[in-house]
């Protein structure tokens, strides 16, 4: 992404865990500012910072209503996020497939062991 700021990044936008926290909340919906700071143990200053990296990002997008401010979700940018996890996705799927393999053989195992030791109590 050259010659965008840093600001602009996704991947540094959702980097953070209250912005990430932020999506997840307009991901059910338009909120207003003071509804998106509610669930935060922060000022409403701090929490519209976070909203200012979004934004910039193309994460967020905003509508003024009067006096207040209206915040969506703008997913579209996520899909960057998404493309670069994917390319990930196929070390955990062989390394999960790995594990329950590993974890059937065990079962198996796990059983016969039980059987035997029935058998000798018997």
């Amino acid at each position: 992404m050259p010659g965008r700021p840093w600001r602009a990044d996704v991947f540094h936008a959702v980097g953070d865990a209250t912005r990430r926290r932020i999506l997840v909340l307009l991901g059910e919906g338009e909120r207003p500012v003071n509804a998106l700071a509610r669930p935060f143990r922060m000022t409403r200053p701090a929490v519209s910072q976070h909203l200012r990296v979004l934004r910039q990002a193309g994460l967020v997008g905003v509508r003024r209503a009067g006096r207040e401010r209206y915040y969506r979700l703008r997913g579209e940018r996520l899909r960057e996020v998404y493309d670069w996890a994917a390319y990930f996705e196929r070390f955990w799927t062989e390394k999960l497939k790995a594990l329950g393999d590993y974890l059937d053989r065990g079962k198996g195992e796990g059983s016969k062991r039980r059987n035997v030791e029935e058998k000798e109590r018997q």
